[in-house]
């Protein structure tokens, strides 16, 4: 079980210049993948989203390549006469806010050092082994993280899938009980009534017959446990059990609150309470998991 949420970070040296991958994610319920890459370096986009997509099939993934410690070139390359229109335009501006303009040594140098030309970008054809192995390298510590993250989520999910359980059995024992409970509670209130019927009476055992029949939640309880099981193997697999999980959850959602409507019964009403907590502390923790 992996968790929607990981970073990897990952540097190498790229001739004179260092290329920065990192990969970060939080949860989306399918994947969202951003891809951000040097201008001109556009082409190595597919290469790098197939890279991602085998390590992450939901979350919002986000991957930032930079290229830092490119010099600048070692020669000038400028045009004089866009150094003397650029200081005439100064020339201008001064005249017109009424400050005497006087070019210093400094000044047209920073002119002209603007007209020096940044280094090439390199090819990213040529960059692409480098580039796409440090990209590896980072996905790596981001797919490690979101195992980390998994397995701490597998830890908490285990002792709620427990409780969940134990709460089931608890339903099913308390179920078992229920119509010789009514039974008692209907010949109680007709005798209260002033009607002293026997136990076997036919009118009685028809109406305690009808209740069992509305309340008896046995389908319901080998459907649950039948969802639990296979939500606890589910939880124990590597691959991507996000979208089966909040299936698996709803249905047990489902079949909780159909117990909840047919059992009549007090107790029975608190351990659904109860499991439907549990079920939505599950419910907020799945949302994490890919």
């Amino acid at each position: 079980m992996k968790s929607m949420t990981g970073y990897g970070r990952a540097t190498a040296a790229l001739g004179a210049a260092t290329v920065t991958v990192q990969v970060s994610s939080v949860n989306r319920k399918s994947l969202d993948l951003t891809i951000r890459l040097p201008a001109g370096w556009e082409a190595l986009e597919a290469a790098v989203g197939d890279l991602v997509r085998k390590v992450a099939a939901r979350g919002r993934v986000s991957v930032a390549i930079e290229l830092s410690g490119l010099a600048r070139s070692a020669e000038l390359a400028w045009d004089e006469a866009a150094v003397n229109a650029a200081l005439d335009r100064l020339a201008e501006l001064a005249e017109r806010r009424g400050v005497t303009f006087k070019p210093t040594p400094e000044l047209i140098w920073s002119v002209v050092n603007s007209q020096r030309q940044p280094a090439a970008m390199p090819d990213p054809e040529e960059a692409a082994p480098a580039v796409l192995a440090v990209v590896g390298e980072a996905l790596r510590g981001f797919a490690a993280m979101r195992a980390r993250e998994g397995e701490a989520l597998l830890i908490d999910f285990l002792p709620r899938l427990q409780l969940l359980k134990r709460q089931i059995d608890l339903i099913a024992t308390r179920a078992s009980t229920v119509p010789a409970a009514y039974r008692e509670q209907l010949l109680a209130r007709l005798r209260q009534a002033g009607l002293d019927l026997d136990v076997s009476d036919e009118r009685v055992l028809r109406e305690v017959a009808l209740f069992a029949d509305r309340s008896d939640i046995t389908e319901e309880l080998t459907r649950l446990r039948s969802h639990l099981e296979q939500f606890g193997a589910l939880l124990r697999t590597d691959q991507e059990i996000g979208r089966k999980a909040e299936f698996i959850l709803q249905e047990v959602g489902r079949e909780v609150n159909t117990i909840g409507s047919k059992a009549n019964d007090l107790a029975i009403a608190k351990a659904v309470i109860e499991l439907k907590n549990e079920l939505e502390r599950i419910r907020e923790q799945m949302a994490n998991v890919e």
